[in-house]
C-alpha cells in the first residue's frame, strides 16, 4: 500500500480506501462484510468510508463491529451526514439540529469517540451555508471530527465553504465525487478549484459500479449475482453504463490492461490514482478476493501512451460536462 496526504493538510491517509455503500448491512452478511474488512487491514488498507444513510444505519454499526479492537490511531474513519435517516423533517438535512444530533448517532453505531473525517453527502440548498459550517465547526471543536469535507459539491460550492470554513478556523481538507475513465466531470472545474483551496478528492466508483471490471460483455445475459442484478439499490446505478457501445469500448481495454500486467479492475482504479488531486479511491467488496486483487493497483504508474490509447478508447462514451456534478442544483 502507498499513502498520500489528504488535500493540503497533515492528514496521511491509504491511497485506496475501503467502503461499504450497497454492500454490509445490506447486500453481503455480515461474516461476509467482515471478512472483506479484515481483507483490506491484511493489504494496508487503513482508511475506511460510510455513511449514516447507508443500510439504514447498518453498514456504520458493521463497520464499527468489524474494527472494534484495532488501533484506533492506525485508522482513518470517516462517514456522511444529509440524506434522511428518519421520518422526521429534521431527520435529513445539513441544519444544525440534525447535524449534531447525527454525528452523535453515527459515532455511537461506529464504536468510536470520533471520526477522522466528517462529510456533507451532498450540497443543502435549503439551508444556509452559513448555518451548516458553523454546525460542522462545533463538531470539530467538540473534538467528534477532526476534519471536514463535503461530497459532490460544485467549484462555487467548494469556494464558497472553504471561505467560510477559513473564517471558523476548521480544516476543511476533501471532496467525496464519482470519478472513473467513464466519469470525469470532476475534471473541468471540480479539481482545479479543489486544487487552488487545497482540497483533496476521495473519489468514488473507480470501476464505474463494476463496468470497468469488463465483466458485462455487450449482447450477454448480465452475470447471476453482479451489481446490475441487485434490487436493493445497486442496479439502478450502474443501468446507464449497460449500453452495447460503452460495453464494446470496455473490452477495447483489456490488450492494455494485459500490457501493462493488471486487470481491468486494477487498470480502472490506477487510472483514477494517475491524478494526483486524487488522495485516494474507494473501492467496495463482497468478497474478499475482489479486496486483494483491487489493492494491486496502489503505487502503479501508468505511462503515457497507455493513458493516450485509454483515452482515445473511452472518448466517444466517457462523460465529462461539469454541469452534471451532483450538488448542481439543476440536478436536484
Amino acid at each position: 500500500m502507498e499513502f498520500r496526504r489528504l488535500g493540503r493538510s497533515g492528514l496521511t491517509i491509504s491511497e485506496i480506501a475501503y467502503g461499504n455503500w450497497l454492500t454490509h448491512g445490506s447486500q453481503v452478511a455480515e461474516e461476509q462484510a467482515a471478512a472483506c474488512i479484515r481483507a483490506a487491514l491484511d493489504a494496508g488498507i487503513t482508511t475506511f468510508d460510510t455513511a449514516d444513510v447507508y443500510a439504514e444505519g447498518r453498514a456504520e454499526s458493521v463497520l464499527g463491529r468489524a474494527l472494534k479492537g484495532e488501533r484506533r490511531e492506525g485508522i482513518e474513519l470517516f462517514t456522511k451526514v444529509f440524506f434522511p435517516v428518519g421520518p422526521g423533517r429534521n431527520d435529513r438535512g445539513l441544519g444544525r439540529k440534525h447535524i449534531l444530533e447525527a454525528i452523535d448517532n453515527s459515532l455511537r453505531r461506529l464504536g468510536t469517540e470520533y471520526v477522522d473525517l466528517y462529510q456533507a453527502h451532498r450540497y443543502d440548498h435549503s439551508v444556509p451555508l452559513e448555518e451548516t459550517m458553523e454546525a460542522f465547526a462545533d463538531v470539530v471543536r467538540s473534538g467528534k471530527a477532526r476534519y471536514i469535507g463535503v461530497s459532490e459539491w460544485t467549484a462555487d460550492q467548494l469556494r464558497a465553504g472553504h471561505a467560510l470554513a477559513r473564517e471558523l478556523h476548521v480544516p476543511f481538507i476533501s471532496n467525496q465525487p464519482q470519478y472513473s475513465a467513464l466519469w470525469r466531470v470532476i475534471e473541468g472545474e471540480v479539481v482545479p478549484a479543489s486544487e487552488e483551496l487545497g482540497i483533496g478528492q476521495i473519489v468514488w466508483s473507480p470501476i464505474a459500479q463494476g463496468v470497468l471490471t469488463g465483466k458485462y460483455a455487450p449482447g450477454s445475459p448480465l452475470p447471476e449475482g453482479s451489481r446490475a442484478t441487485d434490487t436493493k439499490g445497486g442496479a439502478g446505478f450502474v443501468a446507464r453504463w449497460l449500453r452495447d457501445d460503452v460495453l464494446e469500448r470496455v473490452q477495447r481495454l483489456r490488450p492494455l490492461a494485459d500490457e501493462a500486467g493488471l486487470s481491468l479492475a486494477q487498470l480502472a482504479v490506477a487510472w483514477v490514482l494517475r491524478n494526483q488531486n486524487v488522495s485516494a479511491a474507494i473501492i467496495g467488496a463482497s468478497r474478499p478476493d475482489q479486496v486483494t486483487e483491487n489493492v494491486k493497483a496502489a503505487g502503479v504508474r501508468l505511462d503515457a501512451a497507455l493513458l493516450t490509447a485509454m483515452d482515445e478508447i473511452l472518448a466517444p462514451v466517457a462523460v465529462g460536462d461539469p454541469a452534471l456534478t451532483a450538488g448542481n442544483p439543476a440536478n436536484d
